[in-house]
C-alpha cells in the first residue's frame, strides 16, 4: 500500500484539500463593503462539504488498494467533486467588487493534479497486472 506512488499523490490530494479551508482563495472588497475580505473554504456550507468530501474521499481510496477499478473510480470522482469546488469558489467570487486571487488558490489546482496523478499511478499498476497475468 505504501509503497504505490498513487498512495503518496493521494496524500498530497487529502492535504491539500484539508489546506483550502484554512487558507484564503480570494481577497477583495465585498459586496457588505469590507476591504481586505478573505474568502476561505469556510465560507459556505456547500463549500465547507464538498471540500470534506474531497478530502476524505482521497484518504479512503488510499486504504482501496486491492480494489484498483473502484479505487480508479473514486479517484475521477474526486476529480470531478474537486472541479465543483473551484466552480463554488468561482460562483462566491463574483460576489466581490474588487480583489484579486491569492496565491493559495493554487492550492485548488493542485488537488485536481494530484488526483489525476494517481489516477494515472492505479491505471499504470492495473496494466502491469494485466501485462503479468497475460505471461503466465
Amino acid at each position: 500500500m505504501l509503497q504505490r506512488i498513487q498512495t503518496i499523490w493521494l496524500l498530497f490530494a487529502a492535504t491539500v484539500a484539508f489546506l483550502g479551508l484554512q487558507y484564503p482563495y480570494y481577497t477583495g472588497t465585498n459586496k457588505q463593503g469590507i476591504p481586505s475580505y478573505n474568502l476561505k473554504g469556510t465560507e459556505t456550507v456547500p463549500l465547507i462539504l464538498a471540500t470534506a468530501a474531497v478530502a476524505v474521499l482521497a484518504l479512503v481510496t488510499i486504504f482501496l488498494y486491492k480494489n484498483r477499478k473502484l479505487q480508479l473510480r473514486l479517484c475521477v470522482a474526486g476529480i470531478v467533486l474537486q472541479a465543483l469546488v473551484i466552480f463554488l469558489y468561482y460562483s462566491i467570487q463574483k460576489g466581490f467588487l474588487q480583489g484579486t486571487y491569492a496565491l493559495t488558490a493554487l492550492l485548488q489546482g493542485g488537488c485536481i493534479l494530484f488526483l489525476f496523478l494517481a489516477a494515472r499511478g492505479i491505471s499504470n499498476d492495473d496494466k502491469i497486472i494485466k501485462e503479468s497475468n497475460r505471461l503466465r
